[in-house]
């Protein structure tokens, strides 16, 4: 009877671990299937959606490479989230877009060669633009006259929004906003310390193109009005590599302030023979810091030098694709590693911006017709993570200020206007 018993026993415990076994195979099998099944929902999910194809002449090598590289990265992030958040929706139909891009070398001519190509022969009815205002204002003239609707982040002279163009549109502020701030804050150190206005000396020292020529003029523009005096005003040497003549007078003349813009090649030169040269200026502020990288590349060297900035992470601008703007900064940084120890340039958020207000326009035109499209970018009105996007009859975005930044301990913090400000400026520069 022991021996039934024990038989019978262990075939009652097999036949558990049988249901055991069963139950978690079942169970396994049945995950496997369910992942699947999403696996191919969401292929035929993105076999659903077709293409917008947008194209872009864009600097991936020559001077402006840094910031066209920038740039790129920014339509690309752009590109993917729209595509993770439900795609452009025209109609009924779904679209995720694709850009084919062309290396314009950093050249004019160049750059609008490769306007024609892209429209001609890769059939491309909406742009991207490239970068530089003085490679925008080349490759312009091409889309206008194809009819192209254009959406460009990096072109900021005022020059490009008084030609009659009705394709061309700016996400970002224009070029003589960019360090109006700083003019505005000599005042005020001056007034602080008891300093007449019009005491205030003023160097300027801006590359020959566009961009910089129109930071210039509203400089001058803003420093004449107050009384100040311009005592330097010169260009930088055309390869952008040595401003040394320029400091050695900014050195015998000691002005209050000093303007640079010259990129980001421009940046960094100026950063690095300020400090070989020892300038002692009490406020220094330049374009292009952070696509330049000078907290990176020079350290302490770049502290207390204001920055003009077209967003900043700080800022409180948000929207229902890319979060609000330290959101921006955050999932930028995990998408592109090579930028997880430095500030996102602005170059790149406004980038994004760009292609979302192509995402935005194409769904308020209910169409792909590229007329119908331009009318549409013509009537945006986006609240975006990069702010407030609105354009002129002229195509330039109306409804963003320019903030300004201060490298404090290799942190940039915004210090101006007052309204956006996070941290006090620190003044006289050490």
């Amino acid at each position: 009877s022991l021996e039934v018993s024990g038989n019978v026993q262990i075939e009652i415990i097999n036949e558990n671990l049988w249901r055991i076994l069963t139950m978690k195979i079942t169970t396994i099998l049945s995950g496997v299937i369910a992942s699947v099944a999403m696996l191919f929902g969401a292929s035929a999910m993105a076999q659903d959606c077709e293409e917008i194809v947008l194209g872009s002449a864009i600097s991936l090598t020559g001077k402006y490479a840094t910031n066209g590289v920038h740039a790129k990265n920014g339509y690309e992030y752009a590109v993917t989230r729209i595509a993770e958040n439900g795609s452009v929706k025209v109609g009924d139909k779904c679209y995720n877009f694709r850009v084919i891009y062309y290396d314009d070398e950093s050249k004019g001519d160049r750059g609008a060669t490769l306007a024609e190509r892209l429209i001609n022969q890769d059939k491309v009815q909406y742009m991207l633009g490239p970068y530089s205002s003085g490679l925008t204002k080349a490759i312009a003239p091409v889309t206008e006259k194809y009819r192209i609707p254009m959406v460009e982040a990096e072109g900021a002279s005022r020059s490009l929004f008084n030609q009659g163009y009705r394709y061309l549109f700016a996400v970002l502020s224009t070029s003589e906003q960019y360090l109006a701030s700083a003019i505005a804050l000599a005042a005020e150190k001056a007034e602080e310390t008891g300093k007449a206005v019009t005491d205030v000396k003023v160097a300027i020292a801006v590359e020959n193109d566009p961009f910089s020529l129109d930071i210039r003029a509203g400089v001058k523009e803003d420093a004449e009005k107050l009384g100040m005096q311009i005592v330097v005003d010169e260009q930088l040497p055309r390869d952008l590599s040595d401003m040394s003549a320029i400091l050695t007078k900014v050195k015998l003349i000691k002005p209050d302030v000093l303007v640079v813009s010259g990129h980001s090649k421009g940046a960094a030169t100026a950063v690095r023979q300020i400090d070989e040269q020892n300038v002692q200026v009490p406020m220094i502020a330049m374009t292009h810091c952070e696509a330049a990288d000078v907290v990176g590349n020079f350290g302490d060297a770049a502290n207390d030098i204001l920055c003009s900035t077209q967003w900043a992470e700080t800022l409180t601008y948000e929207d229902p694709i890319f979060g609000t703007a330290a959101q921006y900064e955050q999932g930028f940084k995990a998408a592109y590693p090579e930028y997880a120890d430095k500030t996102v340039p602005y170059q790149t958020a406004q980038a994004s911006a760009a292609v979302y207000v192509f995402k935005d326009a194409f769904e308020r035109a209910g169409s792909l017709d590229k007329e119908a499209v331009r009318d549409a970018i013509s009537a945006t009105d986006l609240a975006t993570f990069y702010g407030q996007i609105k354009f002129s009859e002229a195509g330039n975005n109306i409804a963003k200020p320019m903030v300004l930044r201060q490298i404090q301990d290799g942190a940039y913090n915004v210090v101006a206007p007052s309204a956006f400000a996070s941290h006090p400026v620190n003044w006289p520069r050490n």
